[in-house]
């Protein structure tokens, strides 16, 4: 009996010990290499008066992804952003002035870090693409319905036309669906939304109501030919050396254009083009909501000054670059380039279209064709006039080129 045990007992243990076996040779290879893996981390002693601590640095103990934490920081302050005006459009909706909350100096320098003018030449390339035939109609349709586009003013309608976007976008205008206002001296320059508008009554410029930038920044210093000897101007005698006649004040209209409305931009009165200023600089968006952000955001972006003279003085219109709209364009300027990929910071180059064989500049109609954006941007107009002049236009609305900005 007892030897009948005894072999049932070993015939049991031989069953079970190579599985035990077995299972501690697994076991003992996993923590192996675990040891292995663990004593291969780089670690760093640190003394205190105790004993020594041994650490491994978090990045080998913790694999932080930094694109993840990339897109979570900036959809969190995106959000941020987008609740703040969200509360803002809910105050002014209850009759409440809300004060610009204006960015600080690291929000700038982050947002002017983002490679804009980069980004902006390879929409300029992609928008040269020529789009198959059968591609053009759902993209344009697109971009109709996104942006509300009205192809009934066009002068042609058919989508299938344009070969690619920059086609589309700089798109011609029926001759009847912008008549020019002759009755009153100065007419909007391009379709878009009045930002701001009035008397500039000292050197800092509102671009948006309580968010101003400096005229002298905005459009250089004044000495930029050696046929007008102007002594160093100091920033509150700035304005009144561009004030040339006696009585008169100094005017300004900011017209912010939409991706949606029409791109070109014309002479918005009767004129003579002097000179030409070309600052390279950021491509930040210049929408309302920004302008309300970024204090000096036009003087911050890329821009090109056109200046010269009217029947009351001085007179400039200015296009500012954005986001996407690197390239603008004078027709009668054929050296003028912007974007380029390399410029120096607070750089601008002048150019005179006086000369020996032209004295007097270049003429401008009112409503003569004067240049193109690639996509929306902003027009500035700062000009003199006398102090009975009376602008037709209330801040927000929106207007269409040829209608009146003001007159005397």
């Amino acid at each position: 009996m007892a030897a009948s045990v005894g072999r049932r007992c070993l015939r049991l243990l031989s069953g079970v010990l190579p599985w035990r076996t077995s299972l501690l040779h697994c076991e003992n290879t996993s923590l192996s290499h675990f040891l292995q893996f663990f004593w291969k981390v780089p670690f760093r002693a640190i003394n205190t008066d105790a004993r020594k601590i041994h650490t491994a640095p978090a990045r080998t103990l913790f694999l932080l992804r930094p694109l993840p934490i990339l897109l979570a920081t900036g959809g969190g302050y995106a959000g941020y952003r987008q609740y703040e005006k969200y509360r803002e459009r809910e105050l002014e909706k209850l009759g409440l002035e809300i004060p610009p909350k204006l960015a600080g100096h690291w929000e700038v320098a982050l947002y002017k870090s983002v490679p804009t003018r980069l980004l902006s030449r390879a929409w300029g390339r992609l928008n040269q693409v020529e789009l198959p035939h059968w591609l053009r109609r759902p993209v344009y349709s697109l971009y109709i319905w996104t942006f509300g586009v009205n192809m009934k003013e066009a002068a042609v309608e058919d989508l299938h036309h344009y070969r690619n976007l920059s086609e589309f976008f700089r798109r011609k205008l029926k001759p009847q669906a912008r008549p020019v206002c002759g009755l009153h001296s100065v007419i909007s320059p391009s379709d878009g939304k009045i930002l701001n508008f009035g008397q500039v009554k000292n050197c800092e410029v509102e671009q948006v109501k309580g968010v101003t930038y400096s005229l002298e920044s905005f459009l250089g210093p004044r000495t930029y030919t050696e046929d007008l000897p102007f002594p160093p101007a100091s920033s509150c005698d700035f304005r009144n050396q561009l004030v040339t006649q006696e009585g008169n004040e100094l005017y300004h209209c900011v017209i912010y254009l939409a991706p949606g409305d029409y791109h070109c931009f014309h002479s918005p009165t009767d004129w003579t083009v002097s000179h030409r200023r070309h600052f390279p600089g950021s491509l930040m968006s210049v929408n309302p909501g920004m302008a309300r952000w970024i204090k000096e955001l036009f003087c911050h972006n890329e821009r090109v000054v056109l200046s010269g003279d009217w029947k009351h003085g001085f007179f400039s219109l200015t296009a500012v670059g954005a986001t996407n709209v690197g390239s603008i364009r004078i027709y009668f300027d054929r050296d003028l380039h912007t974007n380029s990929p390399r410029y120096s910071k607070g750089s601008y180059n002048d150019f005179s279209f006086v000369t020996h064989a032209n004295k007097d500049g270049v003429p401008m109609r009112k409503g003569e064709h004067l240049g193109e954006f690639n996509l929306g941007s902003t027009i500035v107009l700062i000009f003199e006039a006398p102090k009975d002049f009376n602008f037709r236009l209330k801040a927000g609305q929106k207007i269409r080129f040829g209608e009146a900005l003001g007159s005397l």
